[in-house]
């Protein structure tokens, strides 16, 4: 286990494959600048570390993550670039090791953007995924305006991104999001059977055929991310989305 920023990313390496837990279940798993700050750190350090040769990321039981924490999201003062969110999507889209997803319950916003930068995703059977930015007056992040039509084709992907709507994990694997949807309590495991069999192959040959993979889809995507930023900023700040996020907030309080 490592020291961290957050209590609520908890780390531990099993047999090389690095396990980040995200540990919020008060809060369905919402993402904090410390949570976020304490992911990208703990994915830089296992893409360096020798003893690490797979990241596995998992949630609760019931929950993957219900996206960012309105709360702490409204008061960032960070330059957009500097943002510990825009930190942690830097490092797992350039994570040169394989990168391994178990989703159980709700994937929203970032928690279904990530999936795009892995490379197994297992979902449990009554997991459900959301891309609701247009409901927040907000535009996609984290280069999923490229990689989710890559993926699916525009039409599909104009319907996730556009409506805004969740879909359940078999549509996901439907359209190309996940590999295998399994029985909630056999996704963890399943998804750790998979990552000791990656972390058991030899380490170089797997993250060159990693990075041959991803090469037509790495290039560009630091300049794709970068617009959407601008975009997603200056969205954040306009009286519409704004008045969204408080009404949200309202709600969740009354």
């Amino acid at each position: 286990m490592h020291a961290s920023d957050s209590p609520e990313i908890l780390s531990s390496l099993d047999q090389g494959v690095q396990i980040l837990h995200i540990c919020r279940p008060e809060k369905k798993n919402a993402l904090t600048r410390a949570m976020y700050r304490t992911l990208a750190d703990a994915l830089r350090r296992a893409d360096t570390d020798p003893a690490v040769r797979v990241i596995l990321m998992r949630g609760e039981p019931d929950c993957f993550t219900s996206g960012n924490d309105v709360n702490d999201f409204l008061e960032e003062e960070e330059h957009a670039a500097e943002r510990p969110a825009v930190q942690f999507l830097k490092a797992i889209a350039h994570a040169r090791k394989p990168l391994v997803a178990a989703v159980n319950g709700l994937a929203v916003g970032i928690g279904t953007t990530l999936l795009l930068h892995c490379d197994l995703v297992y979902a449990a059977e009554d997991a459900w995924l959301q891309l609701p930015f247009t409901r927040l007056g907000l535009c996609p992040e984290a280069a999923s305006s490229v990689l989710v039509p890559q993926l699916m084709g525009h039409q599909r992907a104009a319907e996730l991104l556009l409506l805004g709507e969740r879909f359940s994990a078999g549509k996901a694997r439907e359209y190309g999001l996940v590999n295998e949807v399994l029985p909630a309590a056999q996704v963890l495991p399943h998804a750790l059977a998979k990552a000791l069999a990656l972390a058991a192959l030899p380490s170089e040959a797997v993250q060159t055929s990693k990075h041959l993979l991803k090469r037509s889809q790495q290039a560009g995507i630091d300049d794709i991310m970068a617009l959407e930023l601008v975009n997603f900023t200056r969205l954040l700040r306009s009286p519409e989305a704004r008045a969204i996020m408080q009404a949200f907030l309202q709600r969740k309080s009354g």
